[in-house]
């Protein structure tokens, strides 16, 4: 799979914890609702902040298992929620976590996900969750996903979407848009990715398998209180771009050059809260 720096994935935190969708968010505090514990995995956990954003929403006990293929992710994942907490022990490899009212215990997994999915599936847990994932993988692997979930429920956040809008415009955006909607659709490591196409194909494999699907936006809007993030959103997304050879460089080159001084952008994603066939 395709690597992300811990240090992106920091940068973009906070857009992403502003950007989740209220709407799916309650979805999935109700359905817990009632629960004393829950069990969790997350696939694709990065430096494990899909949970620091999604521990509110569920039961005070918690058991969560962080799944990456990247040991250096796993390791900053740990540092991360150690610092996060108001406390913890480290048992072996473990983490026990206190945060508010909550205890969170914490086990690391590396695991090639394109390859070993059934493995990390064949756990019980009673939620898997991801963020920013699913437009990363195959068709084909969200079909094996939804056929592996079973009994166990699905919040899957911040799927890009392929919307943008910045402010203020310029004559490169559709075509550059675009071209960066085809990269997205390459080959990360599990075949060809859904890419935007990612959230839809989701929320159609589990409602024809029965499950109860809340679906909504969760679109990224920066400003220039945001100029980082928005600074390397740009280029990386003209590096992709450069990659298709889809723009020619000099208009690449004027787009990147603009945007790196825009004023505003929104980024479409889309999050998603699945439950189980009862």
């Amino acid at each position: 799979m395709t690597g992300f720096s811990a240090a992106w994935l920091h940068l973009r935190e906070d857009a992403d914890h502003r950007a989740r969708n209220a709407g799916v968010a309650a979805a999935l505090a109700a359905h817990f609702r009632g629960q004393d514990a829950v069990s969790v995995v997350d696939l694709g956990c990065g430096t494990g902040a899909n949970l620091r954003a999604t521990a509110s929403l569920l039961p005070d006990r918690q058991d969560w298992r962080l799944v990456d293929h990247d040991a250096a992710l796993l390791a900053a994942a740990r540092g991360a929620l150690i610092a996060w907490a108001d406390g913890h022990a480290e048992e072996g490899g473990a983490l026990a976590l206190q945060h508010g009212p909550r205890c969170i215990n914490v086990r690391f997994e590396r695991r090639d996900l394109a390859r070993d999915l059934p493995a990390v599936l064949g756990a019980p847990a009673d939620l898997v969750t991801a963020a920013a994932l699913f437009d990363l993988v195959s068709p084909t692997w969200i079909e094996h996903l939804a056929t592996l979930l079973g009994a166990r429920a699905l919040y899957a956040v911040l799927s890009y979407d392929g919307d943008e809008e910045w402010d203020p415009p310029h004559e490169a955006d559709e075509a550059v848009r675009t071209a960066f909607c085809a990269h997205q659709r390459s080959d990360k490591g599990f075949g060809p990715a859904a890419g935007p196409a990612a959230a839809g194909l989701l929320a159609a494999a589990l409602d024809g398998r029965g499950y109860a699907v809340v679906a909504g936006e969760s679109p990224w809007r920066l400003d220039r209180r945001d100029a980082a993030l928005m600074a390397e959103l740009v280029e990386g997304i003209a590096a992709a771009v450069a990659e298709t050879a889809a723009v020619p460089a000099p208009l690449l080159d004027a787009w990147r050059a603009a945007r790196i001084e825009a004023r505003a952008c929104t980024i479409g994603h889309r999050d998603l809260f699945a439950a189980p066939p009862r």
